[in-house]
């Protein structure tokens, strides 16, 4: 029996980024494990991926191009060889870009994260066509864009250094669930006499385990902060030296947060007069001390109408404080900023010689695919290639996305692993390989350390990287641009720039020996200023937010679906919903692995006792959450962990696998962000009602 041990990395999207050991017996992947080796993965992996052999082998997974002979949905295929699958594909690809290649749409988002397995060859072929872009912003561009304008860039507080704070904030995250190897920081530093505050309108199981939870309502995250900012400038709890070196717009800032006051703050919010002073008390009574106070601010506070200035509202608030002066203090979003990656030599921007597709974002996709021609929106989609994305079940408002993808009229192709509910859909199925079964290179957004994935096993059956099939479009398509001859481990090689000081020491061969390389970065990157803005400030004041049409100081924008903001809607559906990230699922990974799925058992809707009384329905009753949107079924949870006036449903299903056929995205809205063209997930009001057998 010959063994070995390959180094690989988790592709998923999730900020560890882990690295991985397969061992590998005759050609065969027998076990999956962390590396001890690696700081930040330790040797422990996630529920889920620990059990990727179980994904890679199952039994269920797609080994050969198929060919629908069913209706739309239907998810009746016939195995087809890959020679007819892509001479039928270019056969009807080519006409369509002879009239317009923007009729042509690529749909696709984090499946893999890689650098080469995501959008290096893929874009290659799609800028090669000229074929629509898409707007990939359906998680986090929202706050990216706050953040941006706040601090210059996706840099913040190393992973690494957490355990050393002695006040952390998490804010609207579930480290447990989704962010482990943070989470292990976390208690670490809970251990040595840190305080740990959650701030979520969930009492999910990270808020069960930290020192407070603070449960306000969905979409007022930036209210909190300025009425943190209130007080804190009111008690004078700031860093005046760092303040008067490195940042600007502390003047009009100090402005605007006198307007919100602790008793408007928690009017807001739905909190207490008590909880806005203490949290705003504890911060910046904690920093005053000389020790370090940390931030990780996660996705959940972006989903909603406000949601990019919910997070420049909080990314202020380090700076406030001189929170940066340590290694352990400051903001963390995302450390993808970190990394130099060079996608302009992985995806070649160039080979689009000129032209300027028009974009489509990935968000409204129900509403485009059912548009016709017209000057503003250009010529009618008539082709998707979806590949690493599930639309049907993640896109929002998915009444509409099913109705755009059951268009006779349009030619879909779906490169997957499994038949996922969007694969139902597909005129053609292409399999892919898994993570154990290519080359890739990849970033993190939650540690700083460059990842080489080796591949371990070949390709099962007839699967094929993205890479290649892309390749061997580009080739039916009679593409014989030299850019569709680099391999695999060319583009690998490519993955990060060298010349840039934080990666001065990459090589792809000694990554791939290696498995992991940490980039070259400063402990404590804005300790004496120096951010990436346009003034290389803190910018309170934001001149680029102006010039971009927006409000250039912190500012509250309520959601588009509130009592507030919309009282008729709210009276007739008076419950905000959200949707975060079942545990033992990703995004709408995983959802077919049976022993996960069972671990979850089914839908749930989580309701607060109260809301649950007012309508008759008691635990573990089953519930339909409607809107004018669509409607779901779900078993009802009668628990405080939700607040009153929220229900909160753990996504997300595949449909085909709800007892329904449906999941959460059926009452999520298509409206997007105040910056950034994100999505509105948790922008949502709903009723809830008892199903009547």
């Amino acid at each position: 029996m010959t063994k070995t041990l390959v180094r690989a990395a988790c592709p998923h999207d999730c900020p560890d980024t882990c690295a991985i050991l397969v061992t590998v017996e005759d050609g065969v992947a027998t076990e999956v494990k962390g590396d001890p080796d690696h700081p930040t993965t330790a040797g422990v992996l996630c529920t889920k991926v620990s059990r990727y052999i179980d994904r890679t082998y199952h039994p269920d997974r797609l080994l050969t191009p198929l060919r629908r002979v069913g209706r739309k949905g239907e998810g009746k295929f016939v195995p087809i060889s890959w020679d007819d699958a892509l001479d039928e594909i270019a056969a009807r690809l080519k006409p369509i870009a002879a009239r317009d290649p923007q009729a042509i749409l690529p749909y696709s988002y984090c499946g893999t994260m890689g650098l080469v397995q995501g959008e290096a060859m893929a874009m290659r072929f799609f800028n090669r066509l000229g074929a629509s872009f898409l707007d990939r912003t359906v998680c986090a561009t929202a706050g990216f864009t706050g953040y941006k304008y706040t601090i210059g860039g996706s840099i913040g507080t190393d992973t690494e250094q957490f355990q050393d704070a002695r006040l952390i904030l998490v804010w609207g995250g579930n480290p447990i669930a989704s962010n482990l190897h943070l989470w292990t920081r976390l208690q670490e530093a809970k251990r040595r006499g840190a305080t740990l505050i959650a701030i979520d309108p969930y009492r999910s199981l990270t808020a069960e385990k930290c020192h407070q939870h603070i449960a306000l309502m969905p979409g007022t995250d930036a209210a909190l902060a300025l009425g943190m900012m209130h007080v804190l400038v009111k008690e004078q709890l700031l860093d005046h030296d760092y303040i008067e070196r490195h940042t600007i717009g502390f003047a009009q800032l100090k402005d605007r947060v006198a307007e919100w006051t602790p008793e408007r703050t928690a009017a807001t919010c739905g909190i207490t007069v008590e909880e806005v002073v203490g949290l705003a008390r504890t911060y910046g009574r904690t920093a005053q001390q000389g020790e370090p106070v940390a931030i990780r601010v996660n996705y959940g506070v972006q989903r909603v109408r406000g949601g990019g200035m919910a997070v420049r509202n909080i990314a202020c608030l380090p700076a406030l404080v001189g929170a940066w002066r340590h290694a352990a203090g400051g903001i963390q979003l995302s450390t993808s900023g970190s990394f130099p990656a060079d996608k302009v030599a992985l995806q070649r921007p160039d080979l689009l010689r000129g032209k300027l597709p028009r974009t489509i974002n990935m968000n409204t996709i129900g509403d485009d695919l059912q548009r016709e021609a017209s000057p503003d929106f250009g010529p009618k989609i008539e082709a998707v290639i979806v590949y690493n994305a599930n639309p049907l079940a993640i896109a929002p408002d998915s009444v509409q996305v099913q109705r755009g993808f059951e268009r006779e009229d349009l030619f879909t192709v779906v490169l997957e692993h499994f038949l996922t509910d969007t694969a139902d859909y597909a005129d053609i199925v292409l399999p892919a390989t898994t993570q154990l079964e290519h080359v890739d290179a990849h970033l993190s957004y939650g540690h700083l350390y460059m990842m080489a994935n080796n591949a371990a096993i070949a390709p099962l059956g007839a699967s094929k990287p993205n890479t290649e099939i892309f390749r061997l479009l580009a080739q039916r398509m009679g593409f014989d641009d030299p850019a569709f001859r680099e391999t695999d481990e060319e583009l690998a090689a490519k993955a990060f720039n060298n010349k840039d000081v934080r990666a001065i020491h990459f090589d792809w061969e000694s990554l791939k020996r290696t498995g992991w390389q940490k980039l070259n970065m400063p402990a404590a990157p804005f300790a004496e200023g120096g951010f990436p803005t346009p003034s290389g400030k803190c910018e309170f004041y934001s001149s680029t937010m102006l010039a971009d049409g927006l409000d250039p100081l912190p500012a509250y924008i309520p959601n588009y679906e509130s009592a507030a903001s919309s009282p008729a809607l709210a009276a007739r559906y008076p419950l905000a919903m959200i949707s975060p990230p079942a545990r033992n699922f990703l995004n709408s990974t995983f959802v077919n692995v049976q022993s996960l799925r069972a671990t979850e058992g089914e839908p749930h809707l989580d309701i607060h006792p109260e809301d649950a009384a007012a309508r008759g329905i008691a635990d573990k009753e089953m519930v339909r959450i409607f809107n004018d949107r669509g409607a779901f079924v779900a078993r009802a949870r009668v628990t405080a962990r939700a607040r009153a006036g929220l229900v909160v449903g753990l996504s997300i299903w595949w449909k085909k696998l709800a007892s329904d056929g449906k999941n959460a995205n059926e009452v999520t809205s298509q409206r997007l962000t105040d910056m950034g063209r994100a999505p509105t997930f948790y922008d949502t009001l709903v009723q809830v009602e008892k199903v009547v057998a």
